[in-house]
């Protein structure tokens, strides 16, 4: 999950498809050129161990964009075990904060 914000912010789009399960990737990943992620806190996780083959993260991102809005991305996210690798399945909003 670390990583996958990591390349949000950092907008590599590469590590993003290369994390994304392949049955759920979009076709185009397009990031967002406004948005600058400041933070994240990891709420709690749910399995994810090296004996699970599926686990969750529910995180909240802190973000700021160019236009002086400002908010919180509340989402938990399902992680597959796979191919000796953990991958990014989709993620259910638990709510979005606009701050500005």
């Amino acid at each position: 999950m670390r990583s996958r914000y990591s390349a949000f912010a950092l907008r590599d789009a590469g590590h993003l498809a290369a994390t994304w399960h392949p049955s759920t990737r979009p076709a185009d990943l397009t990031l967002d050129d406004v948005t600058r992620w400041e933070r994240l806190e990891i709420l709690g996780t749910e399995a994810g161990r090296p004996t699970d083959t599926r686990g969750t993260v529910e995180f909240r991102a802190h973000w700021v964009d160019d236009r002086g809005g400002r908010g919180i991305l509340h989402e938990t996210s399902r992680f597959v075990f796979q191919r000796e690798r953990w991958w990014y399945l989709d993620g259910y909003l638990d709510g979005a904060v606009d701050d500005g």
